[in-house]
């Protein structure tokens, strides 16, 4: 077939995706949940910009670990409150520099006036020049800014202490000056800032707004959110969801990382879509999870060193998930369908408290998930799950390695 005939084939696919830009990490959706009480933190912050602009200049720190929604949360209100600013006739800029990539106080000042549209000279300019140029240019222009310095504990260890300071105290050296820089800066942890002097530090500690990590009700409301957005209805089914949302909150034992799990839902979609199917489902999740989980190596090699017996009980849970649109299995279920196999094998099968230990020991190696049973199962029992996949090549590593033990090759 020719290159253009394979084109327009892939473009006359349907697709499962109506706005799959909705899952992407850049994207500002129009809400957040779990995140209103971070935004009503920061509109109490600004309010100034609005009741008396330019009385003082107002610097907050967002702190919280990767995918808590900081640059989001910051964004969104960058662009709205700059929207009702205006429509109160107050000139507001908003400004978000990441300092991954601009690590150094020339190139943060630099972005700075570009996003601002500051006119600056041809001719190279010091750091104070473009700054003081940048100061001028609000003035002139009756401009107020809130500048989002992201990803500052980059900033902070490579520019140093000075460079932190020259735009913490911006104002210090101009009191009688209208203050129209604002900041908001963005950080992993307080930990970085300890590399600055005690005044930096304690100034910048000042206004902080926490972003912990979330938890799986939390995530599911905000897949279950976006997936409104990014599929077609009847796509992607709840159990879908909160799958996901349980491997990554924090309360299960995860991160708590929103934007690990949009793109675990994402790349399920990839999937699904690839293969023609008109639902995302638990093994598409398993296969997305596959592809971005930085565990898949190290639990490779776990699985090599397993004894005969947990290999089994992997090939039973395997086995009974390839069969189960759930995402779990029952514990009872899986020790019967251990047994049938030890019986198909030829090995004596291990009592009941044996295989638990074999079920926690897999736990205990980040092969398995488990959890007790809830709402819409009778009767509290373990329940376990695979996050790895695809399945059927799970399978196969699994039952060549059970074949090489029983052979003694192994």
């Amino acid at each position: 077939m020719v290159s253009w005939e394979i084109i327009r084939e892939e473009l006359s696919k349907p697709t499962i995706f109506k706005g799959k830009e909705s899952l992407a990490p850049e994207f500002l959706p129009d809400k957040l949940p779990h995140r209103e009480n971070q935004l009503r933190d920061l509109v109490a912050s600004f309010k100034h910009l609005v009741t008396s602009p330019g009385s003082f200049s107002q610097k907050v720190l967002l702190v919280g670990s990767v995918g808590t929604g900081k640059t989001a949360t910051a964004r969104i209100f960058g662009r709205d409150f700059v929207r009702i600013a205006r429509q109160r006739h107050i000139n507001l800029r908003y400004v978000h520099v990441n300092c991954h990539r601009n690590r150094m106080l020339y190139n943060v000042v630099l972005e700075m006036a570009r996003q601002l549209e500051v006119p600056l000279p041809q001719r190279g300019l010091s750091v104070q020049e473009m700054y003081t140029a940048i100061l001028s240019y609000l003035d002139e222009t009756n401009v107020y800014a809130i500048v989002t310095l992201d990803e500052f504990d980059y900033f902070a260890s490579i520019a140093g202490s000075d460079a932190v300071y020259f735009l913490v105290r911006t104002y210090d050296e101009y009191p009688d000056m209208i203050k129209r820089l604002n900041f908001i800066f963005i950080t992993r942890s307080t930990a970085s800032l300890s590399l600055l002097d005690s005044a930096t530090e304690s100034y910048l500690l000042k206004h902080i707004i926490k972003f912990d990590p979330y938890t799986s009700k939390e995530l599911y409301d905000i897949l279950k959110y976006r997936a409104s957005q990014a599929f077609y209805e009847g796509v992607v089914e709840d159990d879908v969801l909160k799958y996901i949302a349980e491997i990554e909150g924090v309360d299960k034992g995860g991160r708590g990382n929103a934007r690990f799990a949009l793109e675990l839902l994402m790349l399920a979609g990839e999937a699904a879509e690839k293969e023609g199917s008109l639902k995302v489902t638990v093994e598409h999740v398993r296969k997305a999870f596959s592809v971005i989980s930085p565990d898949v190596a190290m639990v490779s090699e776990a699985i090599y060193y397993l004894p005969l017996h947990e290999l089994i009980l992997l090939w039973a849970i395997i086995r009974l998930l390839k069969n189960n649109p759930q995402p779990y299995v029952r514990m009872g279920d899986v020790e019967k369908e251990y047994i049938m196999l030890c019986e198909m094998l030829n090995e004596e099968p291990r009592r009941h408290t044996q295989v638990y230990e074999y079920v926690m020991n897999l736990k205990r190696a980040s092969i398995i998930d488990t959890r007790i049973s809830g709402k819409g199962y009778r009767g509290r029992t373990t329940l376990l799950s695979i996050r790895y996949g695809p399945l059927d090549a799970l399978e196969r590593l699994v039952v060549d390695l059970i074949n090489k033990r029983k052979m003694g090759t192994l």
